[in-house]
């Protein structure tokens, strides 16, 4: 079974969607019994050891049982936004799944094209978090070291380029080089 980059990562996601669903005055049971999951399903979400929790569908869904929004699962796991760092001017790096340069909070980024759709399609919001490597099929905002942003799914990464799926689901290879940072989505917002 696929990890997660962080353990602590699951775990702080876990705690915020535990207490969503206590601020909403439901057991694990009832929680989990409005959308057709056992408890144990619905414990295993909060103590962060369930992949599917870093997936916006599955986001939606949970908080959907609670009354809430994925928006409101992203706010109780963080604070504000804080501006970006300086990038580093000789575009990424190669270090595993990490990249040079520190988390900067998360950012959001509304779409203005169907480029992505069915995936995500113009006016969705997607929130980001600088810092944290996406894993495949995941969305990523690609900061590009002239300044574009691209919004693509991330296939992999060999040491020479990203590999990410784009308008018209063809494959697309990026040089490290040209990029500044990449960023997980880790929640889409239909405001």
């Amino acid at each position: 079974m696929p990890r997660f980059e962080s353990d602590s990562d699951a775990r702080r996601l876990g705690e915020a969607l535990a207490a969503l669903r206590r601020e909403a005055d439901l057991s694990q049971a009832e929680a989990g019994e409005r959308i057709g999951m056992t408890s144990q399903g619905w414990g295993l979400y909060e103590a962060g050891k369930r992949p599917g929790l870093f997936r916006p569908d599955v986001q939606r869904r949970l908080t959907a049982a609670l009354g809430a929004s994925p928006e409101a699962l992203a706010l109780k796991l963080g604070g504000p936004a804080a501006p970006a760092a300086d990038p580093p001017a000789a575009g990424l790096e190669s270090a595993g799944r990490a990249f040079a340069g520190p988390a900067t909070g998360t950012q959001r980024l509304q779409l203005s094209n169907d480029d992505l759709a069915p995936w995500a399609a113009s006016g969705v919001v997607l929130e980001y978090e600088p810092g944290r490597w996406p894993r495949r099929g995941q969305g990523c905002v690609i900061a590009m070291a002239d300044g574009e942003l691209r919004v693509r799914l991330y296939e992999h990464a060999d040491p020479e380029a990203l590999v990410v799926r784009g308008a018209g689901g063809g494959e697309e290879r990026i040089p490290r080089t040209a990029t500044r940072q990449v960023s997980a989505v880790i929640a889409r917002l239909d405001l």
